[in-house]
């Protein structure tokens, strides 16, 4: 029997295979598919202070191997969550970590303050990287002072693990990997979406309400996985790689590259159930190879 056991700072993942924010909800929408206790976890979806409506239709786009999303973070406020979502999702026996936005250095602090209190919820995702919102989110993923900013002050007030969420709309995503480091950041995730947009030609118009977008799927696959592996061999945290993860291959490689968590997204839409033919996909890999631990497929390229 192969261990597919990682940890992460102190969050302990009974597999590597976990479902990424926005693509799952919070973890409740998919019991209709498969035991939640089957995954690694489940990052769950943005949550704001405040109730935030998000951006105005369309804001979803198909691309070629790939889909622009422009829903601006819309969720009912974390107060909502605390009261009518998170006692529907504290028995679930994996991990659940919450994906915290906002507008300001301010809301961030007070939004992780209440997280702080939540027994169940043992780290956060820092969102630091959110292409499509107008105010806030992104912005303080594309320099090195604000990263360090938001993740220090972040970091002040939160005493679980703290893993930030990386922006690749970046000259050099190594240098902001490094800059959170720095300021206390428990582990890294990378890539959030790549800034993209669609046009209708016949109509002349925007496919997205918003104009851009975050484009996520296979066809960012490429440059996410070089990301995923210059960021693990610049910082001596852990990394949790994601962009176009379809099937376990793909999942293997961002390990390869040194991620020692994975986040499956857009696969999801396409179908629920992905990320239990993923967990089996790795595990056969790695009986296939010998390898009696996940661990040992960590970081394990062959140069």
């Amino acid at each position: 029997m192969v261990d597919l056991k990682v940890k992460v700072h102190n969050l302990e993942f009974k597999n590597p295979i976990t479902l990424a924010s926005g693509t799952c909800g919070f973890a409740r929408e998919m019991t209709d598919f498969f035991d939640p206790s089957l995954v690694g976890g489940f990052f769950l979806k943005g949550t704001t202070l405040k109730n935030r409506d998000g951006n105005a239709y369309p804001r979803m786009a198909e691309t070629p191997s790939g889909m622009l999303n422009a829903v601006g973070l819309q969720n009912k406020g974390i107060d909502y969550f605390i009261e009518n979502i998170y006692p529907e999702i504290i028995d679930y026996d994996t991990q659940l970590i919450i994906n915290v936005n906002g507008s300001t250095v301010e809301d961030y602090i007070a939004l992780t303050e209440k997280v702080n209190e939540l027994d169940k919820i043992q780290g956060i995702e820092l969102n630091i990287s959110c292409p499509n919102v107008k105010e806030g989110g992104m912005a303080f993923g594309v320099s090195c002072p604000s990263a360090e900013m938001v993740t220090r002050e972040v970091r002040k007030v939160y005493d679980k693990t703290l893993i930030v969420k990386l922006s690749p709309n970046v000259t050099s995503i190594t240098d902001i990997a490094q800059a959170v480091e720095g300021q206390g950041a428990d582990a890294v995730s990378l890539v959030n979406t790549f800034l993209g947009m669609a046009i209708e030609a016949e109509t002349r118009k925007p496919k997205l309400s918003t104009i851009t977008g975050g484009l996520s799927g296979p066809a960012i696959k490429p440059i996410a996985l070089r990301m995923v592996w210059q960021v693990a061999n610049a910082v001596k945290i852990p990394v949790i790689g994601m962009g176009g993860i379809m099937n376990a291959a793909d999942a293997i490689e961002f390990m390869l590259a040194g991620a020692s968590v994975v986040q499956v997204g857009t696969a999801v839409f396409k179908d629920p159930l992905v990320a239990l033919q993923i967990i089996d996909g790795v595990k056969e890999y790695l009986e296939r190879h010998n390898m009696n631990s996940v661990e040992e497929l960590i970081g394990s390229l062959q140069l």
